[in-house]
């Protein structure tokens, strides 16, 4: 059975329950065939002490839409999924607003990926690009 887009995405919010993603109040809003969108808030909990974005954020943030879109476009019954490595170059600050990560394959692979995530503000300004390298593994029976 087809989930709709909106179960998909109430399924991956549900899922972020008590974790770092709900601390952060990040929230995946969007995806398609090929593509996962997640939000986060920019305010004084994701600040750096001078009022900005802070980079370590705006990493969590690509590391949590990356990894769900793993988890959404993989065999997830019988596999997880873990993040290998993460590179991020922040181009951009934010004082205010949200800002969206879009998480793209660039390599999907039975065993690993690559993801581009692009990371924009409100007004789809280029703030941070991304690349998500993650593995799937068999779950153990």
């Amino acid at each position: 059975m087809q989930l709709s887009k909106q179960d998909v995405l109430a399924k991956a919010n549900a899922a972020s329950k008590n974790t770092l993603m709900e601390t952060l109040n990040i929230e995946m809003v969007d995806y398609g065939d090929d593509f996962l969108v997640a939000r986060m808030p920019v305010d004084s909990r994701v600040y750096q002490p001078d009022g900005v974005l802070h980079g370590g954020a705006t990493a969590a943030l690509a590391e949590s839409v990356g990894s769900f879109a793993s988890h959404i476009f993989l065999d997830i019954e019988n596999k997880f999924v873990r993040g290998l490595e993460i590179t991020a170059n922040h181009l951009k600050s934010v004082t205010e607003g949200y800002v969206y990560a879009k998480a793209t394959f660039l390599h999907k692979g039975r065993t690993t990926q690559l993801l581009d995530i692009r990371v924009t503000d409100d007004n789809d300004n280029l703030v941070s690009i991304c690349r998500l390298s993650t593995i799937s593994l068999p779950k153990k029976k």
